[in-house]
This record gives C-alpha cells, structure tokens and sequence, in this order.
C-alpha cells in the first residue's frame, strides 16, 4: 500500500468544518496543531509578521489522498487571502508505535 502525507495549513476559524469534512470522509486518523508563521498572506501590522494558523496531517491511501485535500480545500475556503495552502507528500512508510508493525490499508486506512 502507498500512503501519502495530506498537511494543510488552515484558519483555526475554518478548523472545525475542516474536521466534520474529513470524518464524513471516514478518514481514520487526524493530528492537528497550532502553528505560526507567513507566508503569500503576513499580518505587516505585527511586530513579526506571523499569523496563528492550525496544521491539520493526515496519513491516508494514495487512492484517497486527492480527495482528502479537496475536501479540506473546500471546507477551508474562504476566498480571502490568507486561507492556506495543501500539500499531499509520498509516505516511504508508517508503522504502528505500539506493535512495530508496519501499517497496511485494513489498519491505517
């Protein structure tokens, strides 16, 4: 099984819809933290520039990954500059902490 890394750099305000969209998706595993930086979009008015965004990962199927992203496209949009960006990176591999086992599509998928 081939996996792909879908990370997306999202408003915290768009996170929630964000999170319903990939669980109606039956996507079976989320990380989500709280990140800073700029980018296209910076705040000049901030003494650094940053903005506090969320960073949403997901490890999924390379069947699925495109419409993981898209649907965190669609979930995030706003229209507005600063709504984000998507990427969708290949997974040498992935492996269960607890068994050592590497993950196969019935487990992490």
């Amino acid at each position: 099984m081939e996996f792909r890394k879908v990370t997306a750099i999202v408003r915290p305000t768009c996170l929630e819809k964000v999170e319903q969209a990939l669980q109606a998706l039956g996507v079976p595993g989320v990380s989500v933290t709280k990140v800073k930086g700029y980018g296209e979009y910076a705040d000049f008015y901030a003494r650094d520039w940053m903005l506090t965004h969320a960073r949403v990962e997901v490890f999924i199927g390379r069947d699925r990954a495109e419409k993981v992203a898209q649907a965190i496209m669609d979930a995030a949009h706003t229209g507005s500059e600063g709504d984000g960006v998507v990427a969708v990176l290949p997974v040498e591999s992935v492996y269960h902490v607890r068994t050592k086992q590497k993950c196969h599509v019935d487990v992490c998928d």
